[in-house]
């Protein structure tokens, strides 16, 4: 390949020292001054929001269906549903979120409305259990069935938290990473710890959501939570409406995915011309110099997904109205996205499994945990619920020992800026998912074994699950963190916001296809004359060790097709304005082709 690089005067990269030139603007509308603008020290005022939404979404998450059940009198199957179809929206909603911040909103002011919103809707739940109108009941002390206004209005709040959530998760946690400038070395490191921290505060709320909130729920009032949830926003909200001055904020641009669509039709349009016999010559360009105005990073080219470089070839001399016409001609970055974008395809598909075994923590997970003995000291009983600490703890434990010990030390072997590339820290979570689920069956077939021999599975304490939450939470700190990073980093400049809810569906994707693996599984393994399947009427009558099992070969096959394809994957290749080194978005330096070449002062 060809040298993808500009090299710059000694001006200039003093000038670069001082000045942000990644398309960044500062509050005013200016070219952002470096050492007031940006990286950790905006930052942390992102990660801070980060932390109360988590805090608040959790903690109406885990315990939505006993509020459903509890409160508002419904049967267990009533509750399940509701609670799939508000999972289903909240995991969708981000898709739409994701793709207004960067067509139209921009990313910070979708985080401020969204957050209105979430904040709506907070208010709308605390006031649903206070309000004498509102409450579920007149009399507190005899109440079989809620009142038709307490329904309609819990509803409304849960479904505006939904859409709340849907703006601000994937906005937010774009705009923290566009705080750090990529064509610097400094920011470009801090930025590979950003995704690591940001989690950190995610499974923080987690852990505080799942235990100190589901506490006040259980044994102080269901208001008292909610009252918790508003002043933690609106307090949290205010803190990153404080950060204002210091922030980076990329313009939005229009709809990211019309760029792609031109790129087909254009494609489609000249398939009969014959491919250029060297495409770095004759395939159209659009230069970049260093400090220009022109938006976005320019991409080098590669060589895979040949026929859409079709798009990219100039007829009739290159004329100016050809130039001018998006449909009929497209660059080469432009090609390149939409290579980015076809790529993805597989690696999305081939994380949903590991998305499938996550999912079950939330599920038959904190099910097994409510079947066993809770009890700690003198009668406390730790809530079913609060076990997720235990994965959140493996996470915090994980993120933090990659970032501050394996990544020093895998710079100095493998010479990449991230240690391992990202798809590899993917994979290696991946063993984790695994590990999960056989050590999940061992100790599921030792809870049934207990149950034969005593009738009784409160003889075993919930610790014997704290090993497969302690492993799954391993396995979120290398495989979801890096997911996050991946759509993050390998989407088109233009679609960030989307990339993490690309990420968000991959988790979304595997809860539903849980569901109907569920289904399949009961049908398939029912036995005609008892009725009875590895899932019965209760845990106790299930065989969940066997899905397990089954679960952990699903897993096992699926990252052997998932090494081969990211075995053979490119990563996004940027010209870059560098001073004495250049790298792809993996940190590489020269690579034979996959990096960018040395550069020549």
């Amino acid at each position: 390949m060809e040298e993808c690089v500009k090299v710059k005067a000694a001006g200039e990269a003093d000038d670069e020292m001082k000045w942000v030139h990644d398309d960044s603007l500062d509050y005013k509308g200016n070219v952002p001054l470096r050492a007031s603008t940006g990286s950790w020290k905006a930052s942390l005022f992102i990660i801070a929001i980060e932390f109360s939404e988590r805090l608040s979404y959790f903690g109406i998450a885990t315990s939505l269906v006993l509020y459903l059940t509890k409160v508002m009198h419904q049967d267990l199957k009533s509750a399940a549903r509701n609670v799939n179809y508000w999972s289903g929206v909240t995991t969708l909603m981000p898709l739409l979120g994701g793709f207004m911040a960067d067509a139209y909103l921009g990313r910070y002011f979708t985080v401020f409305i969204s957050s209105i919103i979430y904040l709506m809707g907070l208010f709308l739940l605390t006031l649903s259990w206070f309000l004498p109108c509102l409450k579920p009941c007149d009399h507190a002390d005899v109440c079989n069935e809620p009142r038709r206004i307490h329904e309609v209005a819990f509803f409304i709040a849960i479904y505006l938290i939904s859409i709340g959530t849907g703006g601000h998760k994937p906005s937010l946690e774009s705009f923290g990473a566009d705080q750090f400038d990529e064509d610097y070395a400094k920011e470009r490191l801090q930025k590979m710890s950003f995704f690591n921290w940001w989690n950190c505060a995610l499974c923080s709320g987690l852990i505080l959501g799942v235990t100190l909130i589901v506490y006040v729920q259980d044994n102080v009032s269901w208001g008292i939570a909610d009252i918790i949830f508003m002043v933690v926003m609106a307090f949290s909200l205010l803190i990153f409406l404080l950060g204002k001055p210091f922030y980076r904020y990329k313009k939005p641009i229009g709809s990211p995915l019309t760029p792609l669509l031109q790129v087909l039709v254009a494609a489609f349009s000249k398939r009969k011309l014959p491919y250029p016999s060297n495409p770095d010559l004759q395939l159209y360009q659009v230069p970049k110099s260093y400090g220009s105005s022109s938006k976005g990073r320019i991409l080098c080219h590669t060589k895979k997904l040949k026929f859409l470089d079709k798009a990219a070839i100039l007829e009739n001399d290159g004329n100016l109205a050809e130039k001018e016409n998006p449909w009929k001609l497209a660059t080469v970055t432009k090609v390149e996205e939409m290579k980015l974008i076809i790529n993805m395809i597989p690696i999305w598909v081939f994380t949903i499994p590991f998305g499938i075994c996550v999912a079950q923590t939330s599920t038959f997970f904190v099910k097994q945990g409510a079947t066993l003995n809770r009890k700690i000291g003198n009668g406390f009983e730790i809530p079913p619920a609060s076990i997720f600490t235990v994965a959140a703890f493996g996470m915090i434990v994980s993120v933090a020992m990659y970032d501050k010990i394996l990544v020093p030390i895998l710079r100095r072997v493998t010479g990449n800026e991230r240690g391992i590339n990202i798809l590899q820290r993917i994979g290696f979570g991946m063993v984790f998912s695994i590990s999960t689920m056989i050590v999940a069956a061992i100790i599921e077939k030792k809870r049934l074994k207990a149950i034969e021999e005593s009738r009784d599975s409160t003889s075993m304490s919930v610790f014997w699950l704290a090993p497969q939450f302690l492993i799954i939470g391993f396995g979120d700190g290398f495989t979801l963190v890096g997911l996050q990073e991946y759509f993050y980093d390998q989407v088109p400049d233009s679609m960030r916001s989307l990339g993490i809810a690309f990420y968000l569906s991959v988790i979304g994707a595997a809860n539903f296809l849980s569901s109907m693996l569920i289904t399949v599984v009961d049908h398939v393994t029912e036995e005609k004359k008892s009725g009875k399947s590895w899932f019965g009427k209760d845990l106790n009558s299930s065989r969940l060790d066997k899905f397990y099992w089954l679960l952990a070969g699903i897993a096992t096959v699926n990252l052997f097709l998932f090494m081969f394809f990211a075995s053979r994957y490119s990563y996004k290749n940027v010209q870059k304005v560098v001073v004495a080194d250049c790298y792809d978005d993996e940190g590489k330096g020269d690579s034979g082709g996959d990096g960018l070449g040395p550069v020549v002062v």
